[in-house]
């Protein structure tokens, strides 16, 4: 297959522009650089938190320092990360509002120029809104708050209805999992808290927006979803940040709870800037005949490493992960799932497809574990992965252990590159090289693209747009 031109390349690639702005900002609270315990007890004196966080928090840190750095796992690209060069704590000292027209000017022009108030107009029945480290703007429709729906930033979770956020807060993701979420568990600031009451289906989706503004600064949002038996809803996060020369870091742990009968789709699209260390863990726990589904569309960073889980606790539980991933120059996307079926009759299915443009690198990692005391598990997982030209790459690492006979697992992988004979004929129907390579890439994650929200995402329309007018200069 022969090389393509730079044009052709930025025809597959996706705009990322959108989020590429920033406003100067002054901010009333700033932790400074580095983490000590200073650092923690300054987090807590300006957040108010309870006692039993602050001990909570200092306990994480030193979890944290004895926590070594992953010594594989794109270990190479973390050698980059420098602790001490980095805030951990940011605000203007807003507090969260639920009139757009109290949040400060200059936030606000930040969201309306990224389309939150309209999207929320139009589809949403609530929506957050994350500036650095606070919440900005928090709102949910009249309707689904009279059926008894939480929908908070996690500083009035913990704070407001700590009954049923303590019963779970670092239940289903420990603080000990692993490095990341030892760090988040100290410096969490942000985030959301949502409880759906027994019966209640939210009709339309929960949207929260997570955005970087601050340059060396490290965003650590805390989400805590718990739906009650037979209930559902569906949340959406968008994320971005301007481009900067220095390191940024997100790092952010999500506990996703179905309770019997539940079900939570969590659907993800990231878009942050090329200099964004994106450090992730996410997990849910689905109780009997409950459903836990990630959807998850991964574009921005310089490194994402996020592998979405689902614990099924309970007989006939069901666990999914949807994933598209796309790894330009300079980026590699290590991305994944992790499956435990933990009781009877549980199902899980895991769909990936990634594309490597350029020198990017696309990473599968995924975990199926089914012990050998199980009865009627099943499993189905497929990789895909598309090379756009020589230099890119991919890697597909799956970890499948089915203990025991009585189970039904499948796994298929495949990867491929854009064929010339194919291009070379669209262009004999008129198109050019880089339109003809742009409906292929199209063709390739069309499929999954349909189970995203495309007419409620605020970015998912923006990002995978593979026109070529808009992208070839």
């Amino acid at each position: 297959m022969p090389q393509h031109d730079e044009a052709t390349l930025e025809a597959v690639s996706i705009d990322q522009s959108s989020g590429d702005f920033r406003y100067p900002e002054q901010y009333t609270h700033d932790a400074g650089f580095g983490l000590t315990e200073k650092t923690i007890d300054y987090i807590c004196d300006v957040k108010n938190d309870p006692d039993w966080v602050r001990d909570f928090r200092h306990r994480a840190l030193d979890v944290f320092r004895k926590k070594p750095m992953p010594t594989h796992w794109a270990s190479k690209d973390l050698e980059n990360i420098h602790f001490d060069n980095i805030r951990y704590y940011l605000s203007k000292g807003q507090r969260s509002t639920r009139s757009w027209d109290e949040v400060p000017d200059d936030v606000k022009q930040t969201f309306e120029r990224l389309g939150i108030p309209e999207k929320e107009r139009k589809y949403l029945a609530g929506v957050e809104a994350q500036f650095d480290s606070e919440a900005a703007y928090s709102n949910v429709k009249q309707e689904i708050e009279k059926d008894g729906v939480i929908f908070v930033n996690s500083t009035e979770g913990l704070k407001e209805h700590a009954d049923i956020f303590r019963r779970w807060f670092g239940k289903v993701i420990p603080t000990s999992d692993n490095k990341f979420s030892a760090l988040n568990s100290a410096v969490f600031s942000g985030g959301s808290f949502i409880y759906v009451p027994p019966g209640v289906k939210v009709r339309h989706p929960l949207q929260a927006y997570f955005r970087i503004n601050a340059e060396q600064f490290g965003q650590f949002e805390r989400t805590l979803i718990i739906v009650d038996e037979g209930a559902e809803v569906t949340y959406m996060e968008g994320c971005t940040a301007p481009k900067f020369e220095t390191a940024t870091l997100h790092s952010a742990v999500v506990e996703l709870v179905a309770m019997p009968h539940a079900k939570i789709q969590y659907i993800t699209v990231q878009n942050w800037s090329a200099n964004v260390f994106n450090l992730v863990t996410k997990r849910g726990l689905a109780h009997e005949n409950a459903e836990v589904r990630w959807i998850d569309c991964n574009i921005g960073s310089r490194l994402t490493m996020k592998y979405p889980g689902v614990i099924m606790k309970g007989r006939k539980a069901r666990g999914e992960v949807i994933s598209i991933a796309l790894a330009n120059d300079g980026q590699h996307q290590d991305t994944g799932a992790k499956m435990v079926h933990a009781a009877d009759e549980t199902t899980s299915n895991i769909v990936s497809k990634s594309i490597s443009v350029g020198k990017g690198r696309a990473t599968y990692r995924g975990l199926v574990h089914i012990p050998k005391h199980l009865k009627g598990c099943k499993n189905n997982t497929e990789c895909d992965a598309l090379l756009i030209n020589n230099s890119s790459r991919t890697d597909t690492y799956p970890a499948i252990t089915v203990r025991g006979n009585q189970h039904a697992t499948q796994h298929e992988a495949s990867v491929s590159q854009v064929s010339e004979d194919q291009i070379f004929y669209m262009q004999q129907r008129g198109l050019s090289e880089a339109e003809a390579m742009s409906l292929s890439v199209n063709g390739f994650v069309n499929d999954l693209v349909r189970e995203f929200p495309m007419e409620y995402s605020v970015e998912l329309k923006r990002l995978i747009d593979l026109e070529m007018e808009d992208s070839v200069g």
